[in-house]
C-alpha cells in the first residue's frame, strides 16, 4: 500500500491535500496569533471596558477563529464540512441548553463590565437591594448592605433589573417635607426653614435652597424643601436639618403639627 493509498483509506483526497492542509493549519495558527495581539492591543486602548474582562474576550475571540479555521482545514482535506458544522451546532446547542442559566450570568456580566452601569464602591440599588459594589465577577455582582449584609446577585437579574446609582453623580439633592399650624405665617416657616439649612455649611449655595409650600393638609400646612450637597454627605445633610428644624422652628414660635381632628361644640 503506498502512500496515496494509505491517506485515501483515511479518508483524504490525496497526500497534495493533507500538504495543503498542514499549510493551511500554520497559516491559520499565524493570522489566529497577530489577531488576538490585535484584539488585546484594542483592548488596552478601551477605557470603557474593565480589564478583568480582557482575557476572556481575546479567549473567546481566538476560539471563534480556531473553530472556522478547523472548518477549512477540514474542507482542504476534503472533509464534508456540511456535517461539520451541523454536528458543531448540535453541540453547541445542547451545550447552551444545559448550561442556560450560567450563559446567561455569564454574558450579563460581560455587559455590566462592558457598559459600567456601575464601579466597586458604588451605592446602588437593584432588585430591592441596597449596598455598596464590593466587586463585579462574571457571574455575581457582590453588593454589602449598609447592615452589612452580603448580597451576591445574580448579573442576570442587575442586567435585567432597574439600576439606581446613587454614587455616579458628584452632587445630590436632598428633599424634604415639613407640617407646620394653619396659625403659623409663612414667611416664618420659610425663615425658620433657610435658617436651618444655612446652618450646615454642608448644604450648597448653589444651587440655593429650594423652599415652597407644598399642599394644604387636614389639619396642617405642608412645606417642600430641596437643599444640595456632595454626594458625600448626603446622610450627614439629611439628619442635622431634622435636627435643627426642631430647633429653628421653636425658635421663631413656629408650631409643628401632626394628624388630629378638631371638635367645636356649638350650644343649642
Amino acid at each position: 500500500m503506498d502512500a496515496s493509498e494509505f491517506f485515501s483509506n483515511l479518508g483524504f483526497e490525496s497526500i497534495s491535500s493533507v500538504v495543503r492542509a498542514i499549510i493551511m493549519a500554520i497559516i491559520c495558527y499565524i493570522v489566529i496569533r497577530i489577531a488576538g495581539k490585535i484584539v488585546e492591543k484594542l483592548l488596552s486602548k478601551s477605557r470603557r471596558i474593565d480589564k478583568s474582562v480582557h482575557g476572556m474576550l481575546t479567549t473567546a475571540v481566538k476560539v471563534a477563529l480556531w473553530a472556522l479555521a478547523i472548518i477549512i482545514i477540514a474542507s482542504v482535506l476534503g472533509i464534508p464540512t456540511a456535517s461539520l458544522v451541523a454536528v458543531l451546532s448540535i453541540a453547541g446547542l445542547a451545550l447552551s441548553l444545559s448550561l442556560q442559566n450560567i450563559l446567561s450570568n455569564l454574558f450579563s456580566g460581560i455587559t455590566l463590565l462592558i457598559t459600567r452601569p456601575c464601579s466597586v464602591g458604588d451605592l446602588i440599588e437593584v432588585g430591592g437591594q441596597l449596598g455598596t459594589v464590593t466587586s463585579v465577577n462574571m457571574f455575581y455582582t457582590v453588593l454589602n448592605t449598609l447592615d452589612n449584609r452580603v448580597v451576591n446577585m445574580p448579573n442576570s437579574s442587575v442586567v435585567s433589573g432597574t439600576l439606581v446609582n446613587y454614587s455616579r453623580e458628584p452632587l445630590r439633592r436632598v428633599d424634604f417635607t415639613f407640617n407646620a399650624s394653619y396659625d403659623d405665617a409663612t414667611e416664618d416657616v420659610r425663615a425658620a426653614l433657610l435658617e436651618a439649612a444655612q446652618a450646615d455649611s454642608r448644604v450648597l449655595a448653589d444651587p440655593a435652597p429650594f423652599i415652597v409650600l407644598g399642599a394644604y393638609k387636614d389639619s396642617s400646612v405642608e412645606y417642600i424643601v430641596r437643599l444640595w450637597c456632595n454626594n458625600a454627605d448626603y446622610w450627614d445633610v439629611y439628619f442635622g436639618m431634622n435636627e435643627r428644624v426642631r430647633e429653628c422652628f421653636a425658635k421663631r414660635g413656629v408650631h409643628m403639627t401632626y394628624g388630629h381632628i378638631n371638635v367645636h361644640m356649638v350650644e343649642k
